[in-house]
């Protein structure tokens, strides 16, 4: 068995095997990370915040999974709801989700009666109107409906799914469920998927988080179960392995994260790319996640920020002014709600 080092932050770096012999992911030769400045409140009083996605004018739209509210929030915290998704039924860890804009299209990841979809609308100043259905019969339950929307530096559109509890989802390459996903604006599996489908990458439990580096990789941020939790670096038909295994294995039909922790210290959630780092927010682990990275794509020592100043956090954003805008989760019947919930924040690393 490989005998490789924990992320905890710990005094020293220490060993952390879990029952199946995998080990956290070792230390890599980039760049330390640098401390940001204290956060300030954007807006506050909110209800779950769950994505957030900037617009040309440098206003957010943020979505709430609870209350399937879009709103539009500007800079100085000005908080307008642009719609009520009627059609969302959030329960459990469903709801409304993932949010993308393309030009004057919107998309948005939502819970239905029946599934989880993605759904494009026409987007006009604060009008939301035109829906139409791209992608339904994405797998739903109570738990692990993924809901990540991000275009990325190809000008397609991805989006993550869970495997809703039912772990053979993960490993069907016919099923939608555990899984992310690439697609045109129209829901069409995008030219070059590996598969001929909709399915980029497999073998996930529950993927949180997308983000772009400056040379066009892709990360992704995945919930574990009960050891580890992940940081993926992800290539077009791999399998990441789950349910056959959790954190890092030794089995070649399978690609390893580049990044691992013990899941009381993440959940990791959203996550964006900024300043030659990954910044992802924890739910249970109650911070915000630095992580440096090489120019080959190669993780650093991740360093824990604010950890449990502000409860649970699960948005975050590259906002186009150099800041990071990272929502708190602290309403979402896991935290403990505290004054001003649930808040966006803006941190300038």
């Amino acid at each position: 068995m490989n005998t490789l080092r924990s992320f905890a932050l710990l005094p020293a770096p220490t060993a952390c095997s879990s029952p199946g012999g995998q080990q956290a992911v070792p230390d890599a030769a980039v760049p330390a990370a640098a401390t940001p400045a204290d956060p300030k409140t954007v807006a506050q009083d909110l209800a779950v915040p769950w994505g957030i996605t900037f617009l040309p004018s440098g206003d957010a739209l943020v979505t709430e999974r609870d209350t399937a509210r879009l709103l539009r929030v500007t800079a100085a915290g000005r908080t307008t709801e642009l719609t009520k998704v009627a059609e969302a039924r959030p329960d459990g860890e469903g709801g409304l989700m993932g949010v993308a804009v393309k030009e004057d299209q919107l998309f948005l990841y939502y819970t239905a009666a029946d599934d989880n979809r993605v759904v494009r609308y026409r987007l006009s100043g604060d009008t939301v109107s035109d829906p139409k259905v791209i992608v339904q019969g994405i797998p739903k339950g109570g738990i692990h409906n993924g809901g990540r929307l991000a275009f990325g530096p190809d000008g397609y559109l991805y989006a993550t799914t869970g495997e809703t509890g039912d772990r053979q989802l993960a490993q069907d390459k016919d099923s939608l469920g555990g899984k992310i996903l690439r697609m045109t604006v129209d829901g069409a599996p995008a030219p070059g998927n590996p598969f001929g489908t909709l399915v980029y990458s497999y073998g996930h439990r529950n993927v949180q988080g997308l983000a772009w580096d400056d040379e066009g990789r892709l990360y992704a941020s995945e919930f574990g179960q009960n050891t580890y939790d992940e940081v993926n670096l992800v290539k077009p038909g791999a399998n990441y392995g789950w349910p056959e295994v959790e954190g890092k294995g030794d089995d070649s039909r399978f690609t390893n994260p580049i990044v691992t922790w013990p899941t009381s210290d993440a959940s990791p959630s959203g996550a964006a790319y900024l300043n030659g780092s990954l910044w992802v927010g924890a739910l249970r682990g109650e911070r915000l996640w630095q992580i440096p990275l090489s120019d080959d794509g190669s993780a650093g020592k991740p360093v824990g920020l604010f950890n449990g100043t502000y409860g649970r956090l699960r948005g975050v954003a590259a906002a186009p002014d150099g800041t990071l805008w990272v929502s708190t989760s602290n309403k979402d019947g896991r935290g403990e709600p505290r004054d001003g919930d649930d808040k966006i924040l803006s941190i300038r690393p």
